[in-house]
């Protein structure tokens, strides 16, 4: 039943992601995917739900309720940015790339190197709303209500973060300076911190069920992806180079797990 359930899952992720590459072509632009990256995790949480009968109903919809919760919020956000700021210009540069040294058009170079990394890694990352509705098991114990609360937090964490540097980003005494204030004086990716903590927090839901357990590589994948791949060094590699005092700022905050200022401890 587990593998039925993923396989179908999979299947239905392919046909999202493959007419989500259609529209993209049409529009020229690949930008909508990080929406979706939110978007998609909601449909695997929803067509796991239809189809899990042997699955604790209480913790079903507490996952699915979480992940809705959490892409509701970061899937909306993604839109407006999209709408407001335009093409995500690392998309761009990407793709600029492969279509320049590899003479790739924008329909090959956008398949291969966005549409086709993304769809498993959304696939791994949410293992926990997939394998934690599977599981029988007695109903929601102290772990998973710990691993709401931590969930809750985490997509609470990340809108704070967010509606900070918007609101930053709009003030025009602003330009040229460091966002060093409200969560971002305690860590340098608070919309980062925040989702890592929300799918710690769904994961932890699921881990009380003997197939949830084994849905530890989504966490871990999406933390490593965040701090060591497409999160943090695309956005700090230019930032250094282009933000005067933002190597000084990386010196004194934390990169990650929210801390107090180097210069305050002690």
């Amino acid at each position: 039943m587990v593998w039925t359930i993923l396989a179908t899952n999979a299947a239905l992720l392919v046909v999202c992601f493959v007419a989500l590459w259609l529209l993209c072509l049409k529009l020229g632009d690949v930008t909508p995917v990080d929406s979706f990256w939110a978007w998609g995790m909601l449909v695997m949480a929803l067509a796991t739900f239809v189809q899990a009968d042997s699955g604790q109903p209480q913790r079903k919809l507490l996952l699915v309720a979480l992940c809705a919760l959490w892409a509701a919020r970061l899937g909306s956000y993604m839109i407006w940015r999209w709408r407001d700021h335009g093409p995500d210009r690392r998309y761009q540069a990407l793709l600029g790339r492969a279509q320049a040294k590899k003479g790739w058009s924008f329909a090959k170079s956008s398949g291969l190197l966005v549409f086709a990394t993304q769809a498993p890694l959304l696939f791994v990352v949410c293992l926990p709303v997939q394998l934690g509705q599977i599981g029988a098991a007695p109903g929601i114990g102290p772990l998973g209500w710990i691993g709401a609360a931590l969930a809750v937090s985490g997509t609470l964490f990340e809108t704070i973060g967010d509606l900070q540097m918007v609101r930053f980003k709009r003030d025009p005494g602003s330009v040229g300076t460091i966002m060093d204030r409200g969560l971002w004086r305690f860590t340098r990716h608070p919309n980062y911190f925040g989702d890592a903590l929300t799918w710690w927090g769904i994961y932890l839901v699921a881990a009380e069920t003997a197939t949830g357990l084994w849905a530890l590589p989504g966490p871990l994948l999406l933390t490593w992806t965040l701090m060591k791949w497409s999160g943090a060094p695309t956005v700090e590699g230019k930032l250094r180079k282009t933000r005067p005092g933002y190597a000084e700022y990386i010196a004194r905050t934390s990169g990650f797990i929210p801390l107090p200022p180097r210069r305050d401890r002690g």
